[in-house]
């Protein structure tokens, strides 16, 4: 009698065959039918996986050997973006143009899987994830990093809450690469949990050490300068703001054209941080329009009120986007919507809030597409449909990707 199949454990090493694409940084391979998502690898490759986690229906495992490689493999430049070492980045095996196919595949299939869209609506679509000005590398202006037991300066491993120490990170920009904040070489930090970096767009480099969620300034200024849309912002360093130096343009200039705002328009900038976007529809729409930013981060509050001080004509909401739209503490009609909600997304009580506020179209700026897709499927249960989409790789080497999209009614 053959004994039962088991089915695979962790720590195994079982030789597969890659399949296609899935979201967060894996492929997808099948043994004995059971279903697994590897990390470092390419569609195609057959390779030596080993299992890192086991779950009902499905485990997890990184390519620790590479025994028929795709042709988009390349080293990784990184020495620490290798199976169990440093989890920030998740495809520096893949080439630069292929990293755009692979995210390009992903956002498909999330629009097809959630969104319920078909191949031809995608194909309408014409789908593309665009690159950034700059390379692949030095281009990541904030960095958290993690103080392992030992006061050393680090990043974390995959879905893991272990440090990996690194001497340097190569998607940092290039003024934090250069600070001594990391082991070996670097300064030690025994009283802190978390060391931040910024390298701003104004020019100002600022190092915050956290201990129990109190940060304390290390060097450079508590508040730093970003310039984005044509205008200069002064905010805190532990602010939120896009990482790459590149993005905030380029989100305003998609979001811009998408909506095509009109003088004495009315806007909602939902989620709107310390007010991006709201200043450029604010620009737009002129003295004669009327924009509302919402926005429940206190510290995005404050920064959008005295940044966007010189436009008496946008009104900064302090509260949650769903309790400010189910509590009508903003209330239609509106022209234009813009929605910048979280990795989460909007949430259906939020989607059919702006409906029935009637505007003429929403651009939603989205970090995550099976969210930005749950969404989109959504609108189109309440007679929306999704006119337009551009992706963007904000955050190149990461299975991260950007969206803006445009939802008109009919």
């Amino acid at each position: 009698m053959s004994a039962p199949d088991r089915g695979l454990g962790e720590a195994e090493r079982v030789e597969l065959t890659v399949d296609a694409v899935a979201p967060g940084g894996h492929c997808v391979a099948r043994v004995d039918g059971q279903v697994v998502f590897v990390r470092h690898a390419l569609p195609g490759e057959r390779v030596v996986a080993e299992v890192t986690e086991v779950h009902r229906g499905f485990a997890r495992a990184d390519a620790v050997t590479v025994l028929q490689a795709a042709p988009e493999r390349v080293e990784p430049p990184c020495p620490y973006a290798r199976p169990g070492r440093c989890g920030g980045c998740d495809l520096q095996h893949v080439a630069p143009a292929a990293q755009l196919d692979w995210k390009t595949a992903v956002v498909r299939e999330q629009l097809i899987r959630l969104a319920k869209l078909t191949d031809a609506e995608c194909d309408a679509l014409a789908v593309r994830v665009e690159a950034l000005p700059g390379g692949p590398l030095g281009w990541r202006s904030r960095i958290r990093y993690t103080v392992d037991g030992a006061g050393r300066a680090g990043l974390l491993k995959h879905r893991s809450h272990e440090v990996v120490p690194v001497d340097r990170c190569l998607i940092a920009h290039p003024a934090i690469q250069e600070l001594p904040v990391l082991a070996p070489g670097g300064v030690r930090w025994p009283d802190a949990d978390a060391v931040e970096t910024v390298a701003s767009t104004g020019g100002d480099v600022a190092v915050t050490a956290y201990a129990e969620g109190t940060p304390t300034t290390v060097s450079g200024p508590e508040r730093v300068r970003e310039r984005a849309a044509g205008r200069e912002w002064e905010l805190s360093a532990s602010s939120f703001w896009q990482v790459h130096p590149a993005a905030a343009d380029t989100l305003v200039d998609a979001v811009l054209a998408q909506l095509a705002p009109r003088p004495g328009e009315r806007a909602w900038d939902l989620y709107g941080g310390a007010g991006l976007f709201a200043a450029a529809l604010a620009a737009r729409v002129g003295d004669t329009g009327r924009i509302t930013l919402v926005e429940s981060a206190a510290q995005g509050v404050a920064a959008a009120r005295e940044n966007l001080a010189d436009l008496p004509w946008v009104e900064v909401v302090a509260a949650r986007v769903e309790t400010a739209l189910a509590r009508r503490r903003i209330t239609g009609p509106v022209d234009v919507v813009v929605l910048d909600p979280p990795r989460s997304g909007a949430g259906a009580p939020v989607v059919r809030d702006i409906v029935a506020a009637g505007p003429r179209a929403v651009a939603y700026v989205a970090c995550d597409p099976a969210a930005f897709a749950r969404d989109v499927h959504t609108f189109a249960g309440a007679g929306w449909r999704l006119a337009e989409l551009r992706g963007f790789d904000l955050f190149p080497m990461t299975q991260h990707v950007e969206l803006v999209g445009l939802l008109l009614p009919g």
